[in-house]
């Protein structure tokens, strides 16, 4: 099956934007109630190793789609993750 480019365009980034909406639905989400307790350290670390193990083959590949939406999941991550660190602290407190 062929598949056209502007099909597999549309494809990309309807896919990198379903994976980056889910990042900004937890972040808004965490900064509305000030808790992020119930997101994993450890799923985090697999999905951060993974977004940047898709940023190098998107680099290798030169598809700026991969790149595109690896880089903004990894920025997305680490919000989630400074967030996490804050508000775990604080409940610590």
């Amino acid at each position: 099956m062929e598949v056209d480019g502007t099909l597999l365009t549309i494809l990309g980034v309807a896919a990198g934007v379903l994976i980056l909406t889910g990042w900004v639905e937890q972040i808004y989400k965490g900064y509305k109630t000030k808790s992020l307790k119930d997101v994993s350290k450890f799923l985090m670390i697999f999905i951060s190793a993974g977004a940047i193990l898709w940023l190098i083959y998107g680099v290798i590949v030169e598809d700026v789609f991969i790149i595109g939406t690896n880089v903004a999941a990894i920025a997305l991550m680490m919000i989630v993750l400074a967030m996490k660190k804050i508000y775990d602290k604080r409940l610590r407190s």
